[in-house]
């Protein structure tokens, strides 16, 4: 019998006539949505967000990489539909769940909503069908947060249903790697598990890599992202060691990377942002205390990419010294406040802590980002002044994050990046390297400038009017 479902089940997904179902239509679940839809399957997307859905049905994209127009075509000729209700999903073959898995108080994952997720799904859940989790999460979470949600439904996995790990591996902005080529990591519970699930992302993958166990695929992906934040996390403390030796750490990086092996350049910044880096390692760190043990790399490396923005703050502080200048009341403009180039992301985006910490310590800062038209800073210390002077932005308390906490919140909007605020500005703070920002035109306009992102490298000096100061 249980040959026969997956046979079945292997059969529609090779014709293309099975029904995916996409759960989370966020930056990872609406790309994913779309490919499998341009890979002739017809797509039903399910998140709890109305705004959201109604926008999608009506061809509006909330995600950058995912044209409006896309999702127009695909709506119109009935390749994707959004929906704000599980239910839609009983005729969907199988289905992905992308939903968010955040950090709560003391760095402790929140795996909310894939257990809402996994306990929507189990409510309904019919024989033949897949689920695969890609939501990056907790080792295990699997085998011990959605297989028991799903085997409720008296159903065996393995035989009745079948249940994979596939993560995500989505990069924002970044146009030559995306979902087709960029390599699928696929794991099941059981090895026919594997196999439907391997069978669906051959669809849209050109390659797929089975491992053994879901297990094994869930640490490979927090192994991926911790990676890269223990290796920034070195770089940006290189960078503070640099700036006390009088030496220019971008040249190290550089010198260094001529090495032909052994090495790989890690760059730093103002501090780590996105879902991934700045998150993700916490995931394992979290286990490991679990299990009595302290992933102490992970540990250090949080530390100092979480004092970046500070830094950066003390750098801007520093340089205003050098001129005579206080942090308090000085005029400071953030450029960029996206948590990397060409996109208007701000998850967990370090150049915001760098603004919100500016702006508490007194100094009248103010943002552009050709990406984000309006911020907000959660936990603003209200210090007045330069607010008032400003109608565009607005002081208030709201509720903030998912556990109610009533927190301050400072509603921002983008300022023109015009010649009029360089010239009334006293420090310039380059946090995100958008590609639209012309750096010789700004070296020109500002007075001084801190590059946390090391661009106007590429500026002759003598077309600068501004001094440049690096982290």
């Amino acid at each position: 019998m249980s040959e026969a479902t997956q046979a079945l089940l292997l059969a529609r997904l090779e014709d293309r006539s099975a029904v995916v179902g996409v759960v989370g239509l966020g930056y990872a679940g609406l790309p994913l949505a779309v490919a499998f839809a341009e890979a002739g399957f017809r797509v039903v997307g399910v998140d709890l967000d109305r705004g959201k859905v109604a926008g999608l049905n009506d061809g509006r994209s909330h995600v950058d990489d995912v044209p409006g127009a896309k999702i127009r075509e695909l709506v119109a000729r009935g390749a994707f539909r959004a929906h704000d209700e599980y239910a839609a999903l009983r005729e969907a073959d199988a289905i992905t769940i992308c939903v968010p898995t955040p950090l709560a108080e003391a760095r402790r994952p929140d795996l909310a909503h894939v257990e809402r997720a996994a306990e929507s799904l189990g409510a309904q859940l019919r024989k033949g069908q897949l689920v695969v989790l890609e939501s990056t999460t907790v080792p295990a979470t699997t085998e011990d947060v959605v297989l028991p949600r799903l085997a409720a439904s008296g159903l065996q996995v393995g035989v009745d249903f079948f249940l994979g790990y596939a993560p995500e591996r989505i990069d924002p902005g970044n146009k030559k790697w995306g979902i087709r080529n960029t390599p699928k990591l696929v794991s099941g519970i059981t090895p026919a598990c594997r196999e439907a699930t391997s069978a669906l992302y051959r669809a849209i993958v050109d390659t797929v890599v089975p491992l053994s166990s879901t297990r094994a695929a869930e640490v490979a992906k927090l192994l991926e992202n911790t990676f890269r934040a223990v290796n920034v996390g070195f770089a940006n403390e290189m960078a503070m060691l640099c700036a006390q030796l009088g030496v220019d750490v971008w040249e190290v990086v550089d010198a260094a990377a001529t090495k032909p092996f052994g090495y790989m350049p890690f760059y730093p910044g103002p501090g780590c942002g996105g879902h991934c880096i700045p998150v993700v390692p916490f995931f394992l760190s979290w286990k490991m205390k679990t299990l009595g043990t302290v992933a102490r790399f992970i540990e250090l490396s949080g530390e100092v990419n979480d004092a970046m923005p500070a830094y950066v703050v003390t750098r801007v502080m520093e340089a205003l010294n050098d001129e005579c200048k206080t942090l308090k009341g000085a005029r400071v403009v953030v450029l960029g406040v996206a948590y990397k180039p060409n996109v208007g992301d701000t998850r967990e985006s370090p150049s915001l802590e760098v603004l919100r910490l500016l702006r508490e310590r007194g100094a009248d800062a103010v943002y552009n980002d050709p990406h984000v038209p309006r911020a907000s800073l959660v936990g603003f210390g209200w210090h007045g002044g330069w607010i008032s002077r400003q109608p565009t932005i607005t002081s208030a308390t709201r509720t903030s994050g998912e556990r109610g906490h009533r927190q301050p919140v400072e509603e921002l909007c983008s300022q023109p990046l015009t010649e009029e605020l360089l010239h009334g500005s006293d420090c310039v703070v380059i946090a995100t390297n958008h590609a639209e920002y012309d750096w010789r035109w700004i070296g020109e306009h500002a007075r001084l400038i801190v590059d946390a992102r090391n661009v106007m490298r590429s500026v002759d000096p003598a077309a600068l009017r501004a001094r440049v100061v690096k982290l």
